[in-house]
């Protein structure tokens, strides 16, 4: 029983390099999902609802029994899983149950059930919850776990910026509410409203449906534009800088598995794929690893069998 717990887990993971049956899964999946999404988009299409309803229906109903027994399952084998939180194996699926990708993955389903439980639903919403399915991609990749660690890395820039922000949002609003109300009473009858107006030109959108017409006014929303220019630009900076110092990181890391692998002077098959692994699992292109494998290999010159 534990050997089948360990292999459906291992299957439903991230697929290893050397397990096919696991990558083959995770292939189906993010295909499932895709397909998802675009037959969600294609339901909101009034003609084309109309005229494949039962096709798109039957899709669905297929879809939600795989998503619906991917879950139990990962819920059945994590008691498998060592690195998970909890020290029994109600505590491992508890952990499962309320982390975010399990949270994502009862989403995944949830609402095609839910018109079955409770009548009256939106329909229009229980559509757009569907599309909540493309964050089960986070199970095949770490794009979004990359992103949340790039900003918690650089949460303390990240807060000093976002409250020049709020700085730059608070003065503009209020002093276009000074130099716009008595003109413009519907776009800027008080400061609040007057936010709508700062925010977007803040954030470099301007949608142009709020603009002021007074002098001191431009003079004000010319000055907002470039503290906006500003603010986003150390916002992106900071978030790029991020991005930046854990691929150098990563780097690092497959930089010292290498030498590692070296310090005998024969890199062995195993050693070879747990390098890349390591590889795979950092998002290091093979042209990268290659040059970085040569260039070691020159200082070293390691006999490889």
């Amino acid at each position: 029983m534990n050997f089948c717990k360990q292999r459906v887990m291992e299957v439903l993971s991230k697929g290893d390099l050397n397990d096919s049956t696991s990558r083959v899964c995770d292939l189906f999946l993010s295909i499932l999902i895709l397909l998802n999404l675009v037959a969600v988009c294609l339901e909101s299409v009034d003609s084309i609802n109309l005229q494949y309803h039962h096709q798109l229906m039957m899709f669905e109903w297929f879809s939600v029994s795989i998503f619906l027994i991917e879950y139990l399952l990962r819920i059945w084998s994590i008691t498998a899983d060592d690195s998970a939180r909890g020290a029994t194996p109600w505590g491992r699926r508890s952990s499962y149950i309320f982390s975010f990708t399990g949270i994502i993955d009862l989403a995944a389903f949830l609402p095609s059930i839910l018109p079955l439980i409770m009548g009256g639903l939106d329909l229009r919403w229980l559509r757009v919850l569907r599309l909540l399915r493309l964050l089960k991609m986070s199970h095949y990749s770490s794009a979004l776990e990359d992103l949340v660690s790039a900003v918690h890395e650089e949460r303390r820039s990240f807060a000093a910026t976002l409250y020049l922000l709020a700085i730059a949002l608070f003065l503009s609003s209020s002093m276009m509410y000074l130099a716009e109300s008595d003109v413009q009473p519907d776009n800027f009858k008080s400061i609040p409203e007057s936010m709508w107006w700062s925010l977007i030109t803040l954030t470099t959108v301007g949608y142009g449906d709020v603009y002021p017409i007074t002098p001191i006014g431009k003079f004000i929303g010319a000055l907002t534009a470039l503290m906006g220019v500003c603010t986003v630009a150390l916002l992106t900076g900071i978030v790029a800088s991020a991005f930046s110092n854990q691929m150098v990181r990563r780097e690092a890391i497959f930089e010292a598995e290498i030498n590692a692998a070296m310090s005998d002077g024969i890199i062995t098959s195993d050693e070879k794929l747990h390098i890349e692994t390591i590889r795979a699992r950092f998002n290091i292109p093979e042209e990268h690893a290659k040059a970085i494998l040569d260039l070691l290999s020159e200082k070293k010159g390691p006999k490889t069998p």
